[in-house]
This record gives C-alpha cells, structure tokens and sequence, in this order.
C-alpha cells in the first residue's frame, strides 16, 4: 500500500484553505488544515508533513516567523502563499527558506503542480542508495554527496535544504564552467518553476554563508553572466 504524502494548509482564510484541501485530496494527498501561526507550530511535530503551504499573513505569529522556526530545525518544503507579489517580500520569503513563493489569487491547478515539482525535488532526501554509482564531489575541506544529500565541510556536517544541495553539487560537479542563471533555472528548479533569477541569487547567497571560500576553490560570480565553482 502507497501511502499518502501529507500537506499542512496554513490559512487563515477559510475558503482559500478548502479551496486547497479539496485539489489536494483529489490528487490523493493527506491534508490537514489550520488557521494561524501557532497552531502550525503545534502540529507540524505531530502531523509530520511532507510539504507546508503556508499563508504569510496570519493572526498572531506570521508566515515569516512560522517558516523560521520550521527551518530551524527541519528542512520540510515550504511553499509561502501570499497576495503581496512585490519582489523584496519574494526574496525575504526566499532568505528565510521557503522553497517556492505563490502570488494570490492563483489558480488551483498551477499550486497543485508546483507541489508536486518540489515534492520530487525534495524525494531524493529521503533516499540512501549507497553504491558505486554514488554521486560525490571532493575538494579540500568540502565532501559534496548527492546520493544521500550530505554535505561535510571543513570534516563537519552542514545542514542544507535540498535545491541548495542540488545547485552547489551542480557547480562543484563542472569546475570553472560558468554557468547562467537562467542555465541553473532550468537545471535544479526545471521547466515547470515559475520564478525569477532572482532565485539563484538568494541560493548563492545562503550557500556562500554555510561554506566559506577555501584554498583552492571558490563560488565565484562572473559579472554580468551568473556563477561558476571556481578551482585554482
């Protein structure tokens, strides 16, 4: 027997959360729906979802604050709902972890296929396949491995969300090959991703933050074009 993903609706219209629940059962996902803020908080542990949808405004604690807490200690895909479509609320959203952001009002169809996509992107953390086909990158001081989405530097383990991973091993697995960022688009988030190149960025960003240039190698911006894995 298959068993059912599970998607915590975080809402606090009433409508909108039904609204969701219903394309999501039809689908054949576990759903659960709440409210506000802290009653997310209270279930997640419980409830144990495979993906969050989770409104930015809500009584009490906000999206914003709910998706720090989340990501402090797990690393479960979030995808914030919001009606503000300006770009400095989609890149905070991003900052804070979110793996997707979704305009209000959108259609029912799209969120449901955006589920799916980083629900697939997100499945391969879930799987251990040791063997010799496994996929890792080496450099001094950094162990990337795609295999059972792992990352050592500096001989310590460094918690990453999995298109971080994704992106990082991308870069590190074509050394000094620049890359655009519309390339990187299309490569860890697909064709089906609707967003801007301001993604990458965000990405780079959060990654430059984890890991810290080492000899020889770096995460190096080529100016006007996007990014490269440098090695000297």
């Amino acid at each position: 027997m298959v068993t059912k993903q599970k998607i915590l609706i975080v809402d606090d219209d009433v409508n909108i959360a039904e609204l969701i629940d219903l394309y999501l059962t039809k689908e054949c996902f576990q759903t659960m729906m709440v409210h506000d803020g802290e009653e997310a908080l209270k279930v997640f542990d419980t409830f144990q979802p495979n993906l969050i949808l989770l409104d930015l405004m809500l009584p009490g604690i906000d999206g914003y604050q709910v998706c720090r807490e989340i990501r402090a200690k797990s690393n479960t895909p979030i995808i914030m709902l919001s009606a503000k479509g300006e770009i400095f609320d989609k890149v905070l959203g991003l900052e804070l972890g979110a793996d997707d952001y979704v305009i209000k009002p959108f259609d029912s169809k799209e969120l449901v296929a955006r589920v799916k996509a980083v629900l697939r992107r997100y499945q391969p953390a879930k799987q251990e396949t040791p063997g010799p086909k496994a996929k890792i990158v080496e450099y001094p001081d950094l162990i990337i491995n795609q295999t059972n989405y792992s990352v050592l530097y500096r001989g310590q383990p460094v918690d990453m969300p999995p298109k971080e991973l994704e992106l990082l091993y991308f870069l590190a697995s074509s050394p000094n090959q620049v890359f655009t960022r519309e390339q990187l688009l299309d490569h860890i988030w697909g064709y089906e991703y609707i967003g801007d190149t301001r993604t990458v960025d965000v990405h780079i960003k959060r990654l430059r933050e984890k890991i810290k240039d080492r000899e020889p190698w770096s995460l190096a911006t080529v100016w006007g074009i996007g990014y490269k894995f440098e090695v000297r």
